[in-house]
């Protein structure tokens, strides 16, 4: 395939899809979810030969992949919620008279084509793809080869439900061949954002092999601090919830941090309570502060606050970080000082989520400095632009005196 074409093709057709009415977007989406819903049993078939294929895969992996009724269900409502949301195109942001006739408008617009790469989770098709319509955006796809059959059908059943509905051909494209992901992230002329979502080292080399603005995070090492004033019955229930709830997500706590006060009593608690066994692992050395992705946290004794915040902010991805204080200035500290995308105070990390944010779900969690920053949602896949209207108006005319500006917000 010449992927360089395929990525001219989505581009002319994002200028239509970012040109389409909210009401066109939004029937593509109602067709998407009713497509969805209406060959479950044919997504469930395709998901089951992707299981079979991966029998040997992890036993997160595999939770990933797995895409049954109550997945289906969720992505479903996902959609239905998303339609709801208010268009996040062509609002104003700004209104400002620079002179008697002469207006000036900042309006939301599409970013144009965005490359998703993303790991085997066939919801997460679903989800990207559905966020990049709302948002008038042209994608491109690149799923986990462990959920190729799971991809090609729900990509397949999304493209012809959104066509249907009077969006351009080539708003979307699936690709399959691992390869082709050194051929697409050179493709700066036709794709505006890369978003890869997987390991720490591949992500630096999307990074680091492209010209094409990368957002992403390459890394989810999230922490739980537990402050010498924390409530232990409180803390062990948020603690697994963090760690266990979805053992596979980027957003699960890895690292616990604790008191030096709280750790015999804390640990204790943690290895009677019910559920999921958990191995913690005590700090030796700087690899202990790791991405486990499984049912493994390192745990670390800290003297105080300020050395947890220091820890988290040397060993931490930036990602979400928690602290569990009943002391509301310890709170205000660290949620200060901690140079994270979110920052929790007694509550559990896994809230970092597009869905549970109310932003209609994400296409990634961004760790960067610069916006978007944290799960990003519709809000996230637009720029802006600025429009001027005049009526004759020159610059000659203020660089000579003759006329001056007088900047009146609208």
């Amino acid at each position: 395939m010449n992927y360089k074409e395929m990525s001219r093709q989505v581009k002319e057709a994002s200028y239509a899809l970012g040109a389409a009415s909210h009401e066109v977007r939004c029937r593509a989406l109602l067709s998407i979810a009713d497509a969805l819903e209406g060959a479950k049993e044919e997504i469930f078939a395709a998901n089951r030969k992707d299981l079979e294929a991966g029998a040997s895969l992890p036993g997160p992996i595999l939770g990933r992949l797995k895409f049954d009724e109550h997945k289906l269900n969720d992505t479903v409502k996902g959609i239905r919620d998303l339609i709801s949301l208010e268009d996040p195109v062509s609002k104003i942001l700004l209104r400002r008279e620079l002179d008697e006739g002469l207006e000036l408008t900042r309006v939301t617009c599409p970013i144009g084509v965005i490359g998703v790469i993303f790991e085997s989770r066939p919801d997460a098709l679903i989800q990207i793809a559905s966020l990049c319509i709302k948002s008038g955006n042209g994608t491109i796809l690149k799923g986990g080869s462990e959920a190729k059959e799971s991809n090609r059908i729900l990509f397949d059943l999304i493209y012809e439900a959104g066509i249907k509905a009077g969006l351009p051909e080539h708003f979307s494209a699936l690709v399959e061949d691992r390869a082709a992901i050194d051929e697409l992230i050179l493709c700066s002329d036709c794709i505006d954002l890369l978003i890869p979502r997987g390991s720490n080292a591949f992500v630096r080399h999307i990074m680091e092999h492209s010209d094409i603005p990368v957002m992403g995070h390459a890394a989810g090492i999230c922490h739980i601090y537990v402050d010498e004033s924390a409530d232990l019955s409180m803390a062990v229930p948020l603690i697994l919830d963090a760690k266990t709830q979805y053992v596979a997500a980027c957003n699960a706590a890895e690292t616990l941090l604790i008191h030096e006060k709280l750790v015999q009593p804390l640990m204790e608690e943690l290895r009677k309570a019910q559920g999921v066994p958990v191995e913690y692992i005590p700090a030796v050395s700087e690899a202990d502060y790791r991405e486990y992705l499984d049912y493994k946290m390192t745990v670390k004794s800290v003297k105080n606050l300020d050395e947890a915040i220091a820890h988290i902010n040397r060993y931490g991805s930036h990602h979400t970080d928690c602290i569990l204080t009943e002391d509301a200035a310890a709170a205000e500290r660290f949620q200060n000082l901690v140079d994270s995308a979110g920052v929790y105070w007694n509550a559990s990390t896994r809230f970092a989520d597009g869905f549970r944010y109310g932003f209609g779900a994400e296409v990634g969690i961004s760790t960067g400095k610069l916006p978007p920053r944290g799960p990003v949602g519709l809000d996230g896949l637009v720029t802006y632009k600025y429009r001027l209207k005049g009526h004759g108006h020159i610059v000659g005319d203020y660089a000579s005196g003759k006329k001056s500006f007088h900047f009146k917000n609208l």
